[in-house]
């Protein structure tokens, strides 16, 4: 498993506790849920796969083989396991901080563009040949593209099975399946099971939501996170932003509700998110994470891997707060600011160009784009009534000044934003914007690329807080100590 670090980047907490095995079965073995995602274990007698902290009884060492991800394990011939669900995991905290090709390939798959366009569409997005990324992932994380797409889909389905009435069928394609045999197919080697069979299996707990959710209703999710969540602050920064039209910001602190539309590939959708944090109950493999409840509303179910997946960038759900608090909690300036604010995220996007657009203009500004170029829903939801414009339309409509010159390039790809975009490249395309300052670039980059190390001009900002300096701003804006 690969460290995460990036050449040249000083500081980078590493899995050296646990890169060899006997390492990682004392992890096992305390059931550290710090290492949840980063690696899963399998045990030959039985034909299970598990989290590291499943708290089942300790298989012995020598039943016991190591994977990196869950499509490994599932390519191995093992099931999940009905007490854990690894499967539900956050995602490795690795591939949202690394910027090579492996981890934007690991981005691009959770956005589904392994299920919309095949390999050969990933490798292309990435500029490599399709046996070069099969050969990369394979290489690193046990598993190709399309196995690690099928796990993806696999979790999507269970999901979906185990929270909602929706019909058999609709659920096979709502989780990025071809075919109706496939995903029975799939269902049986990952968890054992008929889907039938699994949703009568959901935990009690699911039951009770299933029961509560209907198509019309949309879809109920729990959006799960490793470690602590501070999410007043990251609440808080959403509400100041909020465009009317597009977001809506609701209810007291400490109780809100987050509402977006998001612009999806198949259709459209409109996503709500609550502030308040759920934990898992204590014996039913409890661990120092939990969730934040979600409910999207979708014209076209294919779209849910992807409209999840960016809400998961833009709350930051898969960073790993163990690793962030402990470098930045050694810094005097800043540890008493992470004691008092354990878990504290770095905001990503949930539209990358859609950022960019606004880090330029501001919020006021951004609202008068909605209202005169955004698409209008079909179906307004309270308050909620368009689609943020996209470049093209912008680039269009004000083709002069630095907005112009932005959205030109957003639309013709010379300033590449998505999940699987090279972070160096997309800096120096940023570079090259008319009317873009550093300090717009540098929200940028934090933003819509999800760079977890930037450094805007003018704040004493030390190597020491080094790869998460991100974060350490984010700190010292909370406390009142930086705008």
């Amino acid at each position: 498993m690969s460290d995460f670090r990036q050449p040249g980047c000083p500081g980078w907490r590493r899995l050296d506790g646990v890169r060899d095995e006997d390492s990682r079965y004392e992890a096992v073995r305390s059931r550290d849920a710090r290492f949840d995602g980063a690696f899963f274990f399998a045990v030959r007698t039985t034909g299970i796969y598990c989290r590291p902290s499943c708290p089942a009884v300790t298989p012995k060492r020598h039943n016991v083989r190591f994977f990196a991800t869950a499509a490994a394990a599932q390519g191995s011939g093992f099931r999940a396991c009905r007490r854990c669900r690894p499967d539900a995991v956050p995602g490795s905290a690795e591939w949202n901080v690394r910027a090579d090709v492996v981890a934007r390939a690991v981005r691009l798959i959770a956005d589904g563009v392994v299920d919309r366009e095949g390999v050969a569409g990933l490798a292309a997005r990435l500029g490599y040949s399709a046996r070069q990324v099969q050969r990369q992932l394979t290489g690193e994380l046990g598993a190709g593209p399309v196995a690690l797409a099928r796990a993806q889909r696999a979790h999507a389905a269970r999901v979906l099975l185990q929270t909602t009435d929706l019909p058999v069928t609709e659920i096979a394609f709502a989780a990025g399946f071809a075919s109706v045999r496939q995903f029975n197919d799939t269902i049986r080697a990952v968890y054992a099971a008929t889907p039938s069979g699994l949703r009568a299996a959901a935990p009690r707990d699911g039951r009770a939501a299933r029961r509560a959710a209907t198509p019309t209703a949309g879809i109920p999710l729990r959006l799960a996170h490793r470690g602590p969540y501070r999410a007043g602050p990251v609440f808080d920064l959403l509400e100041r932003e909020a465009v009317p039209g597009v977001e809506d910001v609701s209810g007291p602190p400490g109780a809100r509700t987050y509402r977006r539309t998001l612009r999806l590939p198949y259709g459209t959708g409109i996503a709500a998110v609550e502030e308040r944090t759920g934990t898992p109950r204590p014996g039913r493999g409890a661990h120092p994470g939990g969730w934040l409840d979600a409910r999207v509303h979708l014209t076209d179910p294919r779209d849910l891997t992807t409209a999840v997946h960016r809400l998961r960038r833009l709350f930051d759900l898969d960073a790993d707060p163990y690793a962030v608090d402990e470098r930045l909690g050694a810094d005097p300036r800043l540890a008493p600011l992470v004691a008092a604010r354990p878990g504290l995220r770095s905001p990503g996007a949930a539209d990358p160009d859609e950022l960019a657009v606004r880090a330029l203009v501001g919020r006021d500004e951004a609202a008068r784009l909605v209202q005169r170029y955004g698409k209008a829903l079909d179906a307004p939801c309270d308050g909620l009534t368009h689609l943020f414009p996209e470049p093209a339309v912008l680039a269009g409509a004000e083709p002069g000044g630095a907005l112009g010159a932005l959205t030109a390039a957003l639309a013709d790809g010379a300033v590449p934003l998505g999940p699987g975009a090279d972070r160096d490249a997309a800096r120096d395309a940023l570079r090259t914007v008319p009317g873009l300052d550093a300090r717009t670039i540098a929200e940028i980059r934090t933003r819509a690329l999800g760079d977890p190390d930037v450094a805007p001009p003018g704040p004493d900002v030390p190597d020491s807080w080094r790869p998460w300096r991100s974060y350490a701003l984010n700190h010292l804006r909370a406390a009142g100590e930086l705008e």
